[in-house]
C-alpha cells in the first residue's frame, strides 16, 4: 500500500471512531421493499422508531429493528454508558443494492425466464441530540 493511500485510510478510520453505526449486509429481500421500512423510521427518535418497527407488518421491519438495537449498543459501548430516553435519534439510514443471484425458470416452448433474486445492504447511523435540539 502506498504512503498516501495509507494516510487516507488512517484518516477514514479516525473519522469512523466518532460515528455510531451498524451495517446489515446481504439481506435476502429487494432494496425497494427494504426502503419502504427505512423511510418509516428515518430521522426518528430511537425509542419511537423501535415501537414503529415492532408493530409494522412488513417482514423487513424485523431486520431493521435488530440493526437499530445493534447501533444503539455500539453507541453505548463507545460512550461507556447507557443511552437515556430521548437522547438518541436515527441521523442517517440508507439502503444499497447487494448481490443479485440470477436463476432460470422453465417457460413455454423450451425457453427460460430469468429470475433475479435481489439482496440489499442497510447502513444505520445514530447520534445523540445536543442541548439545542432538545429545546
Amino acid at each position: 500500500m502506498g504512503a498516501r493511500k495509507k494516510i487516507s485510510a488512517e484518516k477514514r478510520k479516525e473519522a469512523l471512531k466518532t460515528l455510531y453505526f451498524a451495517k446489515l449486509k446481504g439481506v435476502p429481500s429487494s432494496p425497494r421493499k427494504m426502503r419502504y421500512v427505512v423511510d418509516m423510521v428515518r430521522g426518528m427518535e430511537v425509542n419511537r422508531a423501535l415501537g414503529v418497527l415492532r408493530f409494522s407488518k412488513k417482514a423487513a421491519a424485523a431486520d431493521v429493528e435488530k440493526l437499530l438495537r445493534s447501533a444503539i449498543a455500539n453507541w453505548e459501548t463507545k460512550n461507556d454508558r447507557k443511552a437515556e430516553d430521548g437522547e438518541l435519534y436515527i441521523s442517517k439510514i440508507f439502503v444499497d443494492e447487494g448481490v443479485t443471484m440470477k436463476r432460470m425458470r422453465p417457460a413455454p416452448r423450451g425457453r427460460g425466464y430469468r429470475i433475479r433474486k435481489r439482496s440489499n445492504h442497510v447502513t444505520l447511523f445514530v447520534d445523540a441530540k445536543t442541548n439545542d435540539e432538545n429545546k
